[in-house]
Order: C-alpha cells, then sequence, then structure tokens
C-alpha cells in the first residue's frame, strides 16, 4: 500500500480535507483535496500494475496541453508508489450538466470542437494503432464473457470488412473513453477551455470518428437522435468530411464499441464483482440494435443478430 500520508505531508498537504471521488472501471482510486481556502487538488492512487498507465496518462496530459485544451496540470509525483497530485479541473460532469440543462447544446458542440482541434493536430508517436484487424480483434471478450459459447469469428470477419471500408484509417488522436462522465463542464471559461478532459491513458491512434462515437453513444446515459445528428453534421463540417461518411463510420465504429463494451462489462460483472455494470447492458444493447440498422451494416446483420440479449445471458 502507499503511503498517502507521507506523500501529502511532503507536499504540505496533510492538513487538506480528503473525499473519495467515483472511479472508473480499472482499480486506480481518486481523492479531492481541499484546502481551508477551498483551493482543491486531486490525488490519483494507481495500483503497482498500473504504473505503465499513469505513466501513459502523463505523457498524453502533456501533449493535450501543448494543444491548448484543457487536461490536468501535473503538481506532484511519485511513480513508484503510483501517486500523483494533479489539477482539479472542476466539479461538474457533463452527464450532470446535460442532466440539469437538457436544452443546453453548448457542452456537446464544445465536445466537438475539441475533437477537431485534436484532428487538426499532429498525433503522438508510438501509440497502438486501432486497425480494422485490430478493432475486430478486440471484440473478443463478447464470446468469452458476454455470450459464452457464441462464435465470435464470422462477426468479427464480417466487421473487419466494414471497417476496412468505412473506417480504415487510425490517423487520429483517439483519448477513447471520452464521454459525459469523463469530460468536465466549465461554463465560465471561454473556448474549449471549457472542458475539461479526464481519463485518457489508453489513448490510441484510431479513425476520425472513434471518439466521436464515444460521445454519442454513450453506455451510461441516452443521447437523443436530434443530438446525434446535430453534432455528427457539426463534427463533419469542422473536420472537412461528408455528414454521409461520418455517419457511416459512426456506424460501424458504434457497433465495434458496443460489442467490445458488452463482453467488458459481462468481465467486470462476472470476474471482478462489479455487477453496476449489468445495468448499462440493455442501452448498450438498443444501440447495436440501432446501429445494425445503417445500411453500411448491411453485410454484419446476419452475423450480429444471432447474438443474444443481456436478459438472455447469463451475466
Amino acid at each position: 500500500m502507499p503511503d498517502i500520508e507521507n506523500f501529502l505531508a511532503r507536499h504540505g498537504l496533510d492538513r487538506h480535507t480528503r473525499a473519495p471521488l467515483a472511479g472508473d472501471a480499472s482499480a486506480r482510486r481518486y481523492e479531492r483535496l481541499a484546502a481551508p481556502s477551498g483551493e482543491s487538488l486531486i490525488l490519483m492512487i494507481c495500483p503497482e500494475d498500473g504504473l505503465v498507465a499513469l505513466d501513459a496518462f502523463i505523457t498524453v496530459a502533456r501533449h493535450l496541453v501543448s494543444l491548448r485544451l484543457c487536461a490536468p496540470a501535473i503538481h506532484a509525483l511519485d511513480r513508484e508508489a503510483g501517486l500523483a497530485l494533479i489539477e482539479d479541473l472542476g466539479p461538474t460532469q457533463i452527464a450532470q450538466w446535460a442532466g440539469a440543462h437538457p436544452d443546453d447544446l453548448a457542452p456537446y458542440e464544445t465536445a466537438i470542437d475539441v475533437l477537431a482541434r485534436l484532428q487538426s493536430a499532429p498525433p503522438l508517436e508510438g501509440l497502438a494503432r486501432l486497425t480494422p484487424e485490430v478493432g475486430a480483434e478486440m471484440i473478443a471478450p463478447l464470446g468469452e464473457w458476454y455470450a459464452p459459447g457464441f462464435d465470435v469469428k464470422a462477426l468479427q470477419s464480417a466487421l473487419r470488412d466494414a471497417l476496412e471500408r468505412h473506417a480504415p484509417e487510425a490517423s487520429a488522436l483517439a483519448l477513447r473513453d471520452y464521454h459525459a462522465e469523463n469530460l468536465i463542464w466549465r461554463p465560465e471559461r471561454s473556448g474549449t477551455d471549457r472542458i475539461g478532459l479526464l481519463d485518457f491513458q489508453d489513448a490510441l491512434l484510431a479513425p476520425p470518428e472513434y471518439d466521436l462515437v464515444s460521445l454519442l453513444r454513450d453506455a451510461r446515459r441516452d443521447v437523443s437522435q436530434d443530438l446525434r445528428n446535430a453534432m455528427i453534421a457539426r463534427f463533419a463540417a469542422a473536420t472537412g468530411r461528408e455528414v454521409q461518411a461520418v455517419a457511416a463510420a459512426c456506424a460501424v465504429l458504434g457497433l465495434q464499441r458496443n460489442l467490445r463494451i458488452l463482453g467488458i462489462f459481462a468481465r467486470l460483472a462476472r470476474r471482478d464483482g462489479k455487477t453496476r455494470y449489468l445495468a448499462l447492458m440493455p442501452r448498450v444493447w438498443g444501440q447495436i440494435r440501432a446501429d445494425l440498422r445503417h445500411p453500411a451494416l448491411s453485410d454484419l446483420t446476419p452475423h450480429a443478430v444471432a447474438i443474444p440479449a443481456p436478459e438472455e445471458t447469463a451475466a
């Protein structure tokens, strides 16, 4: 166990109030450290086997800041202990704001502007690439954990072909978990500084629409079709692409992501005891069925319709 108290004392934070924050699907933990003055920092606590992810977080954070995007500054680091003090970007997730202000499109519009900024800059070197081959391989947990015994081979082959047609280029930096609970809304700021970025240690190079799909096919909250259409059009205009091409790429990438997510959520529930993810599966299943209606996925439909619905599995 890391000596958190000693780490905080070394940095003059031992008298700060510590409050746990909701974590993610990993073993990382987070605490908000509040000073009597009201200023705060975030303490990131990584397990011993998470140090590579910590290194990646720091590397990507510095890259995002170099692009004038709002990622947390790193105030202190004890890598061997897996401890990092990072900037507190604010308390309000886009998910929370959107729940209280359902007609305010500014958070989603600004999130699209952030993606356009990422598209316009050279990506980080040395990252893994989500090629069509890799994208197809990534849905393997579907057969292993969500629907044991389901043969994913034919589905993977059809998915690889669809990715080759509609999302072949792994050319853009994708933060990967780019959804409303990982984006901090700061309405008092201006431009892209209104979006605070978190949870990007798994960043990779992917087709340009990958993070767009993560935002609009959110496993944790419903995104209306009208909002999806408007944001796809905004992304197309900002990146100089045809709306129809963006929509087709979103459909196939949405399917790829959600087939994998079903497997990952089942694994989290079955292996790790994180059963709260079971409640998210029906929404993910519904998004899969919606994307299968897109003409770009007509060749995939015969393979995908055989996947059981969540209520038909043992997950």
